[in-house]
């Protein structure tokens, strides 16, 4: 096999490959990273660095990287059925024991499972599907989506239109028809002098509104991410959440949790909702389910959709080619038996998380870190001109590019959106290498603020 170096591989990736969500003219100039190995926690690069990769990926990597019990799994079900699909009344045996082990560890009766292969095509599935469980009960009408500004539920039409990031609706005609949408819960910088907890009932009751603006008998459904994450990980006070719920209780309104970032253990709880005490109808997962190593998403029922789906929808005119792929099952019952054994969500719920939660405090009390917020294994830094001020900087997003460069210049991976630095490790992450990633970010942190001091 021929070795290429870094630059011929730029050199190829600039000739051929269009990246997502880059600008990739002034990418082919820059040049692309290329990652080339994992184990644990690191990542190698091309030019041999080490880096400790405290986004886990793209929020996935759960168990870390280089695991061989994946590889082992997904080997033993190519070499014994590689491929078959779940439409012709046919299914693989590993489709079926991995919708039966989701309908166990899914909180209440979240009991039926339709696979896709991302969770832009989850997302995509729900909207369709909770529009027909409406219309085959007569109420055809009953079909518009209510999310949230600055939410994320992927890319696709309907997942990018479900969400409510401007930058992506000015591509491609978006929203489509009948999605809505309200503002999110942002105490930082919308909850003025109210308190948290306070501000979480207002911020919650502007659903009701918009409900009854539009009209109960209209609105079929709310989604929402437990914590929005690619906006720059708002969390919610524990109070919005549970008030949602009442709220989608009052109007008959089906309650959608966006559980593609937060599932499988990312909050110290297997799925957000449970960290936050609420109960959805529908909730959409991906990611985590196989911590990255293969593609694979779902919509998760609860018995009430279901039944009418399976009773009364008739045809389910709805379905993927890969639907349920038999490799992609057996790689994410592999990954959660890891999980399970290895204790992952217990340890990061009871030692990891909170450990991690007392040194991300301690890196609030750096002189441009406005708010240090995080909930188990996701967080973010907010960076600001005035510690004193809860606001942005004038030109909002000038900053966070710039510290994100000074951390991987210390061996380090974060995101930056806007101007906050977003965090969420490997489950597997160690009290050394929290320690790590702290001084770390300080470094970062005080390099960047040097260069705005200059």
């Amino acid at each position: 096999m021929t070795t290429l170096d870094t630059r011929h591989l730029q050199q190829l990736d600039a000739a051929h490959h269009l990246h997502p969500f880059n600008d990739n003219a002034a990418l082919a100039k820059r040049g692309t990273r290329i990652l080339t190995r994992g184990e644990g926690c690191y990542v190698w690069d091309a030019d041999g660095n080490q880096l400790l990769d405290a986004f886990a990926g793209l929020w996935c990597v759960n168990i870390g990287y280089g695991r061989k019990e994946l590889g082992v799994a997904a080997a033993r079900q190519m070499e014994t059925l590689a491929y078959y699909n779940s439409f012709f009344q046919c299914t693989t045996e590993p489709t079926i024991a991995l919708a039966a082990k989701l309908a166990e560890l899914a909180p209440g009766d979240l009991n039926h499972a339709f696979f896709t292969n991302s969770g832009s095509e989850a997302n995509d599935t729900i909207l369709r599907l909770v529009r027909h469980f409406w219309a085959v009960q007569d109420q055809p009408r009953k079909n518009i989506f209510i999310g949230r500004h600055d939410g994320y539920h992927g890319t696709t039409m309907a997942g990018a239109s479900l969400g409510g990031m401007k930058g992506m609706h000015q591509q491609g005609g978006l929203p489509i028809p009948d999605i809505h949408h309200i503002d999110p819960p942002f105490w930082f910088i919308d909850g003025g002098d109210l308190s948290p907890d306070e501000y979480g009932l207002v911020a919650a009751r502007r659903l009701e509104d918009k409900i009854l603006e539009l009209g109960p008998e209209r609105v079929a459904a709310f989604i929402g991410e437990p914590i929005m994450g690619a906006i720059g990980v708002y969390i919610p006070p524990m109070t919005y959440w549970p008030e949602i719920e009442r709220i989608c209780r009052k109007y008959d309104v089906l309650l959608v949790a966006d559980e593609v970032i937060c599932g499988f253990g990312r909050t110290g709880e297997w799925f957000g909702s449970q960290y936050f005490g609420f109960q959805p109808d529908v909730m959409t997962i991906a990611k985590g389910i196989t911590s990255g190593y293969i593609p694979l998403g779902a919509a998760m029922f609860n018995d009430r959709v279901a039944w009418v789906l399976k009773e009364q929808g008739g045809e389910l005119a709805h379905g993927c080619t890969y639907s349920g792929h038999p490799v992609c099952a057996a790689v994410a019952l592999e990954n959660i038996r890891i999980m399970q054994d290895e204790k992952l969500v217990e340890t990061c719920r009871h030692d990891t998380a909170p450990y991690l939660a007392e040194r991300w405090a301690q890196l609030g009390e750096h002189k441009l870190v406005g708010e240090a917020r995080i909930a188990g294994m996701m967080g973010a830094l907010e960076l600001v001109p005035d510690k004193r001020q809860r606001r942005f900087f004038r030109e909002r997003g000038s900053v966070g590019g710039v510290c994100r460069d000074h951390a991987l210049a210390q061996g380090l991976i974060l995101r930056a959106t806007w101007d906050a630095m977003l965090l969420s490790p490997p489950l597997i992450i160690s009290r050394e290498q929290i320690d790590m990633l702290f001084a770390r970010t300080w470094k970062a942190l005080d390099a960047t603020a040097a260069g705005l001091a200059a």
